[in-house]
């Protein structure tokens, strides 16, 4: 969504900015977008920011009054009572001034919080599940559009979009001195607000791109580093570093253009900035000299000047957080709105495992070619799949939408009549269990990574840890169920990762479980372990998914599916398709077989018995 750029009137803007609702076609209003609405929720505070403002900006006009006073008649009249009554008004008026500052400071820090409070949650859950379903989004940057929405909220720039439209108020307070005074400020104000104009149109676009390519080289920078003993290993720093450089020169370049194309209008209002002062002093020495305004009037008239132009100056200097800041809110509204919030209705109960695929078809994310396609079959709680197929047969594509990760691009997964890519994920992901090829383990010990986090249920985890047999091996960890994971933790082999997975995805029996390559790196006894689990969930009634390429594995299973080119080309009970394997395989006799109806299958004969 795209919001119009600032201006000097911003305080109106800002709350037309707050409280606007977009239209449909019919004139009827469309959903507002998640940021909006928390920005209107809040605009009985904005509402009083600009209130204290204004108070603040009206108490500006004490000092001028004070040094007027003090020129045009303590000075003639000699009088030290006089100027210490003065002095002691204003000190009051100083006072005030500064608590009712204090008061907006406060305000502002306790605003920026609730907008953190109310945002921070939502942000984190949609970009995760954006990175997830894209995996090129930079998830540092969204929430770092997080904490710049809030400096901004917190510091100088919305205090000079706020200040801004009080240039007007001082250039009229000059034209009660004299017109000329006032026509003199708008004239320079109305310069400034020119060039500041033009320093936006053409600076914008370009701060945009150059903040784009900046995000793109973090990203990459980040994404190398999850590889990073393969890249020394194999010499590969030279080409990754040349990849993030090309990202990391484009910001430069950019950023280079954006400050070139701003230079020579930055430089007029350096110069405006310097010359305006003297200019307006030189204007009001004239016209004191004609006896049209006093000598104090003069100084006062310089004053005003400074106060007009003040807060365009001070809108120019942070120009670039607020471009910042609106870039943030715009970046924040894309996510919220594509991220629409989940139902959160009447909670469904636990799921007992009957799963039900429809014709279904399965899309990458970011892509347009299916890689899975009408894939049909049932399994009643309690049964247990093998899918199988040669590489790139689309297995793991199909594990994704089994697992609700990836949405149908048509057909359904419906897991006990609900359709699982809609089914909120806080709610069903703890009922079920999966385990994909890519393992990672988060910051924790054992016990925290089988519990997935959560709270640790000291009896659930030594059940999941015995249902793959890893409670000894785990006990000889140096702390046992307390030995700490991830980057920096305890290193695991191949097949204990593996195994730990294994334990993860069973915490608590889950009815419904997807194993992806569960025994790709698990010698005899680990894969012996992992038939033991199979038959365990089976027994209690747990619905399993798996796929393999071993012909072990196979043996334990109730119903197979083949896949061939991401295409379903046999389901069944899998002692009927090994039988026909086996068929094929002896009326062959070890010679290229005709392209039968079922393909060849990874499976010895002495496998199936």
């Amino acid at each position: 969504m795209k919001i119009k750029p600032i201006s000097p009137g911003a305080a109106k803007s800002i709350a037309l900015w707050m409280m606007e609702k977009p239209v449909g076609e019919q004139g009827a209003p469309l959903p507002s977008p998640p940021l909006r609405r928390l920005l209107v929720d809040c605009r009985h505070t904005f509402f009083l920011m600009v209130i204290l403002t204004a108070a603040i900006e009206l108490l500006a006009l004490a000092p001028m009054l004070y040094m007027m006073n003090v020129f045009d008649r303590v000075i003639s009249s000699r009088s030290g009572v006089t100027l210490m009554s003065l002095t002691l008004v204003i000190v009051g008026f100083y006072v005030f001034w500064s608590a009712i500052e204090w008061i907006r400071s406060r305000l502002m820090v306790r605003l920026s919080l609730r907008i953190d409070w109310d945002l921070a949650a939502d942000v984190f859950d949609a970009s995760f599940r954006r990175y997830v379903g894209r995996k090129n989004v930079n998830v540092q940057q969204l929430l770092g559009d997080l904490l710049n929405l809030r400096q901004f909220l917190t510091g100088g720039p919305v205090l000079a979009v706020i200040s801004a439209p009080f240039s007007l108020f001082f250039i009229g307070i000059g034209w009660l001195f004299h017109p000329m005074l006032a026509m003199f400020a708008l004239a320079a104000s109305a310069l400034m607000v020119v060039f500041t104009y033009l320093s936006l149109k053409v600076s914008a676009p370009i701060l945009r791109e150059a903040e784009d390519a900046n995000s793109e080289a973090t990203r990459l920078a980040s994404a190398s580093l999850r590889h990073a003993e393969t890249t020394l290993a194999m010499g590969m720093l030279g080409a990754v570093r040349n990849r993030w450089y090309d990202h990391h020169r484009q910001f430069l370049t950019k950023q280079v253009y954006a400050s070139e194309a701003t230079g020579l209008m930055g430089g007029f209002t350096g110069f405006m900035t310097k010359a305006i002062p003297s200019m307006q002093i030189a204007l009001g020495a004239f016209l004191a000299i004609e006896g049209l305004i006093t000598g104090g009037m003069v100084m006062v008239a310089s004053m005003l000047v400074s106060k007009a132009i003040g807060p365009l100056n001070n809108l120019i200097s942070n120009w670039r957080p607020i471009i910042k800041a609106q870039q943030s809110y715009e970046r924040l509204n894309a996510l919220l709105i594509e991220d629409e919030k989940e139902s959160h209705g009447m909670q469904l109960p636990a799921p007992t495992g009957k799963l039900q695929v429809t014709q279904l078809v399965g899309v990458p994310p970011g892509h347009d070619k299916p890689v899975v396609a009408g894939i049909d079959f049932t399994l009643e709680p309690g049964t247990v799949l093998a899918v199988v197929g040669p590489s790139a047969s689309g297995k793991s594509s199909l594990v994704k939408l089994l697992m609700g990760v990836w949405k149908p691009a048509d057909g359904s997964v419906r897991l006990d009549g609900v359709e699982l890519s809609e089914w909120s994920h806080d709610e069903v992901g703890p009922l079920v269990g999966y385990v994909p090829q890519e393992i990672e383990f988060f910051e924790g010990t054992v016990a925290e990574n089988i519990a997935r986090l959560g709270e640790v249920d000291s009896d659930k985890v030594v059940q999941a840890a015995n249902t793959i047999g890893m409670h000894e091996v785990i006990l000889s960890f140096p702390k046992g169920y307390d030995t700490p994971l991830g980057e920096t933790g305890f290193a695991l082999s191949g097949g204990q990762r593996q195994r730990m997975a294994i334990a993860r995805a069973v915490y608590g029996l889950p009815k419904y479980i997807v194993l992806d390559e569960p025994n790709s790196n698990l010698d005899e006894v680990g894969e012996t372990a992992l038939m033991q689990a199979i038959q365990t969930l089976k027994a209690s009634g747990s619905t399993v998914v798996i796929t393999t390429h071993r012909p072990r594995l196979v043996t334990v299973v109730d119903k197979m599916l083949v896949l061939k080119a991401g295409k379903q080309v046999a389901f069944g009970p899998a002692k009927d398709i090994l039988e026909a394997v086996r068929k094929l395989q002896v009326v062959n006799g070890g010679n290229p077989a005709p392209k039968p109806a079922v393909p060849a299958m990874p499976v010895q004969p002495e496998a199936a018995g």
